[in-house]
Formats: C-alpha cells, structure tokens, sequence
C-alpha cells in the first residue's frame, strides 16, 4: 500500500456536489493506418497489457478510521478493466461542437470512490474517420508532470507497439484493517509536535522573502496605492471580480484550440521573453476580448495561478502530485499586446523569484500536517461561507504542460493532438491548460458552463491574439 500526502488528498477534500477532482485530456487519433482496427476491445487490451506499469491504476482509496490520518492506496482484489474503459460514437460525421459537448458532460460526472479512479471512453464517428479518447484519473493520483509520463507509458513510438515485460498474474495484496490503520496513525500522530517546530523554523525563515508578495496584497484590500496610474503593476495585488469567479455548478463546457509552436517562437525571439510568456500574454489578451463583450473588464490585473512541477530526478515515474504554485499579475487592463507582453515576462519573473524561495516541498508537509478529519471540516466552512468567490486569492489557473515533440500512437492510431480538460472550483470557474506536441501547443479551455457559455468564443481570442503578436513582432523589422 501507499499512503496518500497531504496535498494528494486535498483534492479528495476539494470535491461538493459542484466541483470534481479529477484532471482529464482527449487524444485525437487518426486510426487509418493501425494494424489492427481500434475497438474497444483493442483498447481494452492495450491498457490491459500496461496496467503493471502503472500501478495506481489498480488501486482504490482506504481510509483511516475516524479520519485521523491520510488515506492509502491499496489493490482492489474486485478490479474490473471493462468497468474502467468504456465507448460512445457520435452520430457521422461527428463535429468538434458534437465532441465537445459530450466531453463536458462526461468530465462532469465525479469518479466512483469505491473504486480505481478513472476511466477511459473510446469516442468513435468523428469526422476524417478519426476517433477521440477521452481519460480521466483523479487529481490525487497524478499532477501533470506525472500525467505526461503516464502518457507515455501509454503511448507507442511506433504503430506496432513496443516490447512490454512478460504479463504476471495480479495477485492483490491484502489490504491492512481498521487496528493496523488506527496504530500506524497514532504513531504518526505522536511524531507531530516534531514536525510542528521543523515545520515553523522553516515558516520563519521563508516570511522574510516572502514580504514582497504579501504586501502588494495587504495594500490592495485596505485601498492603498490607487490613484497612482502612472506606474503598470507587474507583482500580484487582490483578484478583482470577474463573471467567472462566482459559485458554479455541475455543469461544464469545454473548448479545444491548436497553434503552430513556430509562430509562438518567433514572438518569443522578436521579444526576448519565453515561450510561457508569450502563452500567458495569449491569455491575457483573450480574456481582456472576451471581459470587454461582456462589460465587465476590471481596471486592474487579472490573477494568474500558475502551477510549478517540484518534481525532482529522484521522483520520475512516480505518480503523486509533486507541485508548488506561483501567483502572476495578468495585464488585462493594457490595450497593446506587445506591452503587454513586456509587462507579463516582468510579473512572471517577480512570480518567479517568489515562488523560487519557497523551499521544495514545504506546501507539502503543511498540508500533510493536519488530520484528513480537519482538512475536510475546514474545506466545507469555506465552501459553505462562499469565501472562495468572495474573496478569490486568483482568478483563473493557467497550466503549461510538455509533451512529447515525436510523433506517438495509441493503439497503432497516430496521435494527432492531445488537448488538457483540467479541474474548476467555487470562485474559479475557469481553467485554461496547454499541451506542447509535435510543433503544436495544444489548448484545453474547461469552464462551468453558466458563467462562461460562450468559451468557444474565448477560445477563438486565444488564435486572434497570437496573429496580433506575430504581426507586432514582424513590426521592428519592416
């Protein structure tokens, strides 16, 4: 067995009846050249055959008793594949509309706790004679650094598959009793007023760095500094209300954009600025286009959530969530798109700095360090008091993920694009995550569905906005 840590499970706690913890992608896959056709039968026999490599695929959660610890993963001795994998066709020729649509609605449904959590949906009837497949695991078993080596455990190098070791019999293990888990809690729990004081010298050493994150939002809620428009904020202050940060619902839609990784580049060259800058000058253009149809573009910043893989050499091909975060001020209120690229490569490099002197892992034994019991009692009085979208400490999350720059199979089918379908909470109803392959970066906007009905329109931002960077990057040389 292996037990969960602290931020593994917080995305256990993080789950209403509104909001799910599970992060997904869809494949979209060219199958005309397989050697086999792609059924659900063949699918079902690919993961069947790779499931060792992946063991969390065969594990489901227990529990602690009364709460006092964080949870296991232990072998479901009742493990079902075709519980797991699962088909649906659109109606021919099924169009990206259609997909979308049936993609939200799965990603809507919460992952079964009684069981291993994912699924995997063979969509077939797309058009081109193509076909998608659409994955969902919870976020408590994999962050996206471990999602994308999850993938090519997956995934082929060539149509014919590869040499996998001999298949062994799944021989589950049995799983410790409520006694076993009470006593090793306990130990646990007696090992705490150790790891209170490492955990608060750690504390006092970091709050001095962090003063220069702080303060620009401590000024932001008691009022300070307005007025002075003559300086373009570049660090953090309070996220101002948006149309997406308010309470959401069940419901979800999801919109899917591709751009040529060369064009990205070249702005990024003309610039001197990354690739994630360029991205996140992308977004803030198209949610500036997309707050001014709807009257309701702030006069500061947008907030940007920007998750940080701390996942080390030592912890490859581990599953688990290894991620620090970094808070980043979104120029949305900056008409020009080439100042506002200058101004977010500046926010990016002061979020940087920041997060740069949290050391690795202290998020991690922060939130290892109370009881499942409490975290959950906590994370209900906050969604219950709506403090989330009252008080947003972001707006949106923005997610930029490797992928693999090889052309890769599923099944013998080609890969053609890979798009991210990522988690929305209370107060952020919107998501935008990216995946880089094969000279593309692969958008996956999720968002609920009442707040932002329109994200196919916000999607389309995104392409409108690199054209004006590509044409504002040409501009010096002309």
């Amino acid at each position: 067995m292996q037990q969960l840590t602290g931020l593994d499970a917080s995305f256990l706690a993080l789950e209403t009846a509104n909001t799910t913890g599970h992060v997904g992608g869809v494949s979209i896959l060219d199958p005309r050249e397989a050697p086999e056709p792609l059924t659900l039968a063949r699918l079902t026999e690919v993961l069947e055959e790779r499931l060792p490599l992946v063991p969390v695929l065969r594990r489901k959660l227990k529990n602690v008793p009364f709460g006092l610890d964080q949870p296991y993963w232990v072998d479901d001795a009742d493990f079902d594949i075709e519980y797991h994998v699962r088909e649906i066709a659109l109606p021919r020729p099924g169009s990206e509309a259609q997909l979308t649509e049936q993609v939200a609605r799965l990603h809507a449904r919460p992952l079964d706790r009684s069981r291993p959590l994912w699924e995997i949906y063979l969509i077939t009837g797309l058009a081109r004679r193509r076909a998608a497949v659409y994955s969902k695991i919870h976020h408590s078993a994999i962050d996206g650094a471990s999602g994308a080596e999850l993938l090519t455990v997956l995934l082929d190098l060539s149509p014919g598959g590869r040499e996998l070791p001999p298949r062994q019999p799944f021989r589950p293990a049995r799983p410790p009793g409520p006694v076993m888990l009470t006593m090793l809690a306990a130990a646990r729990l007696a090992w705490r007023p150790v790891e209170t004081v490492r955990i608060t010298n750690q504390l006092i050493r970091v709050l001095p760095t962090l003063g220069p994150a702080v303060r620009p939002l401590v000024g932001g809620m008691l009022g300070l500094n307005r007025g002075d428009g003559g300086v373009i904020p570049t660090a953090p202050g309070r996220a101002p209300a948006t149309p997406f940060n308010r309470p959401i619902t069940q419901h979800r839609r999801v919109a899917f954009r591709s751009v040529d990784l060369d064009q990205v580049k070249a702005v990024k060259n003309a610039f001197g600025v990354s690739v994630n800058d360029v991205v996140m000058a992308m977004c803030a253009g198209a949610l500036r286009r997309w707050l001014c149809d709807q009257q309701a573009l702030p006069a500061v910043p947008l907030i940007a959530m920007i998750p940080v893989s701390v996942r080390d050499p030592a912890s490859r091909g581990t599953l688990g969530n290894k991620v620090s975060a970094m808070l980043a001020a979104l120029p949305t209120q900056v008409d020009d798109p080439g100042r506002r690229l200058q101004i977010v490569h500046a926010a990016t490099k002061i979020a940087k700095a920041q997060q740069a002197a949290i050391p690795q892992g202290l998020v991690d034994q922060i939130s290892d360090f109370s009881p499942p019991a409490l975290t959950a009692r906590a994370a209900r009085v906050v969604f219950a008091t709506g403090l989330l979208h009252r008080l947003p400490p972001f707006n949106l999350t923005i997610s930029n993920v490797p992928g693999p720059n090889v052309p890769v199979y599923l099944c013998g089918a080609r890969l053609l694009a890979h798009y991210p379908v990522s988690v929305v909470t209370d107060g952020q109803g919107l998501n935008i995550t990216l995946v880089g392959y094969l000279g593309q970066l692969h958008f996956g906007l999720v968002c609920c569905r009442e707040l932002v009905p329109d994200v196919d329109t916000l999607a389309g931002f995104l392409v409108a906005e690199l054209d004006l960077l590509v044409k504002a990057a040409a501009r010096p040389s002309a």
